[in-house]
């Protein structure tokens, strides 16, 4: 229970290293008319958002919401330190919290970690996401095997509408024998359905970056940059 607190505390005070670029926006031309522009209120071009996340303890994940807000400007949620699945696992992860160093390193072995970047509307559907996964082997001074995948999902509307993946992509530095690797992932999607007949309108590009460690650490940081948007939209991340 005082490990728990302790996680929970450090969360409550700013532990994790966020960040926010003030989106450079302004209310848009040519906004589409219709049901989209009805009570979607101001118009966001060009917003950029950026942040990072460390690796919790196994078991439990950080999250982190962004929401645009009045003059298209970012509004950043706090960092939440939240159990995976239920009170069994958190006691699990607490315990192996307890029995780490303070950095969360570990000396030898296989460690994994998963990212997540998610656009939401205001109504809060799910329009766009990335997610990574990476596996890595480190020996507590190298990091000699590592195995990176990333995939896409987003939204789409009857008579094949909607958003789409139009391109996508990872890469690492390096692989074996490292260091440290980097592992980074992309996926842009345009969108051309009942909000946008013409497919001109939206946009939006995540990008996904992981650091694994030799002594078993990690971090995750993301951008995103959507070409137009609206007041409540909302970026969620993740890490674990």
């Amino acid at each position: 229970m005082r490990n728990r607190i302790a996680l929970a505390a450090a969360a409550a005070a700013g532990l994790f290293s966020l960040t926010a670029v003030p989106a450079s926006a302004a209310p848009a031309d040519g906004t589409p008319t219709g049901p989209a522009a009805t009570g979607a209120g101001e118009a966001c071009a060009d917003v950029k958002l950026s942040g990072a996340l460390p690796v919790p303890p196994p078991g439990m994940a950080v999250r982190q919401q962004v929401t645009i807000g009045p003059d298209c400007t970012p509004v950043l949620g706090p960092a939440r330190l939240v159990s995976k699945a239920g009170p069994k696992t958190e006691a699990a992860a607490t315990s192996a919290a307890a029995g780490s160093t303070a950095a969360g390193a570990v000396t030898s072995g296989t460690r994994q970690v998963r990212s997540r970047s998610e656009m939401y509307d205001c109504c809060n559907i799910r329009m766009t996401g990335l997610y990574t996964t990476s596996s890595w082997d480190a020996d507590g001074t190298t990091v000699t095997a590592v195995s990176t995948d990333a995939t896409q999902e987003w939204n789409r509307e009857p008579w094949n509408a909607g958003w789409s993946l139009e391109s996508s992509g990872k890469s690492t530095d390096c692989l074996t024998d490292c260091a440290v690797s980097h592992n980074e992932a992309h996926a842009e999607f345009s969108y051309q359905g009942l909000f946008d007949p013409s497919g001109d309108w939206y946009a939006n590009t995540h990008h996904s970056y992981v650091t694994l460690n030799a002594d078993g650490t990690a971090s995750c940081r993301f951008d995103v940059e959507l070409k137009h948007s609206f007041i409540g939209w909302n970026w969620q991340r993740g890490c674990e």
